[in-house]
């Protein structure tokens, strides 16, 4: 199998608003994504982050360029099965992809609507829950379970289809610290340590210096991508685009912008062993 699991080929996309006015969401966008990876993409609102996650498995099609995912093209209506059930899609909230009265019977629905035998369902929700660690609520009504738990929930509903890819678009917009650090974690073990690859949408910087690969989208346009060291150190640059910085590369950048000569780091332990090695 190819390497690059997603192709983006300048890609572009508009839409027609009420009054007729012709807008253009996504401009020339070019991406590959390796079979494995783990990518998260960042931008302000409005950059076309979550334009571009829906033309990763069909919800959108290109108006310009194309979209290939596995090899296959998203503007062909014969792949849009195929591709569906190659990439999974997580949403900001998770009650909004929650449909059962039970956990288990929520993780179960997707594997029962494309014809998965019985038997192979119940092994795969019982896996499903447990790589997420909710097994133990697998009885539980989804509406008392906290949002870092639904969300986990909402995962497991994908992991039950056995994507090999899963997009993840804001899904922790809406939790609580504890909820975000368990959805991260999740995501995270999935691609490590079961190969999915992770296309990880997110306004947070601290969680997308945790990913291989940074891609940062302004206005439509992917204007950057790197390793995180390598984006996060264009403090300058990166704050322009009205994004934020993780707090450890915004304070040595500043100190180096004062003469204090630490190179510029991304995290809270690289920051403090830059200033002892300084001092």
């Amino acid at each position: 199998m190819q390497d690059d699991i997603i192709i983006l080929d300048r890609l572009s996309h508009s839409y027609k608003t009420v009054g007729n006015e012709e807008i253009e969401a996504l401009t020339d966008v070019s991406l590959r994504i390796k079979k494995g990876e783990a990518i998260a993409i960042i931008g302000a609102n409005g950059s076309g982050k979550s334009t571009l996650a829906k033309h990763l498995n069909a919800l959108l099609l290109p108006t310009g360029g194309s979209c290939t995912v596995c090899g296959l093209d998203v503007k062909d209506a014969k792949n849009t099965w195929n591709i569906r059930q190659q990439v999974g899609m997580v949403f900001q909230n998770p009650d909004n992809q929650i449909v059962a009265a039970l956990v288990e019977e929520d993780v179960a629905f997707g594997p029962e609507n494309i014809g998965i035998p019985s038997a192979e369902i119940k092994e795969r929700v019982e896996r499903s829950l447990s790589v997420v660690r909710m097994q133990d609520y697998r009885r539980q009504a989804p509406h008392m379970l906290s949002g870092g738990q639904k969300q986990r929930v909402a995962i497991a509903g994908v992991l039950a289809l056995e994507p090999v890819c899963m997009v993840l678009d804001e899904v922790t917009a809406m939790l609580d610290p504890i909820g975000k650090k368990e959805v991260l974690s999740a995501v995270l073990e999935l691609n490590k340590n079961k190969g999915i690859t992770v296309i990880y949408i997110t306004h947070f910087m601290q969680e997308a210096v945790l990913f291989d690969r940074v891609a940062v989208m302004d206005a439509g346009r992917l204007v950057k991508i790197g390793t995180p060291q390598e984006i996060f150190s264009q403090v300058d640059e990166i704050t322009a685009l009205g994004l934020e910085v993780p707090l450890a590369a915004e304070v040595s950048w500043g100190l180096a912008q004062k003469g204090v000569k630490i190179s510029t780091v991304i995290s809270n332990e690289e920051l403090a062993a830059a200033l002892c090695q300084y001092f």
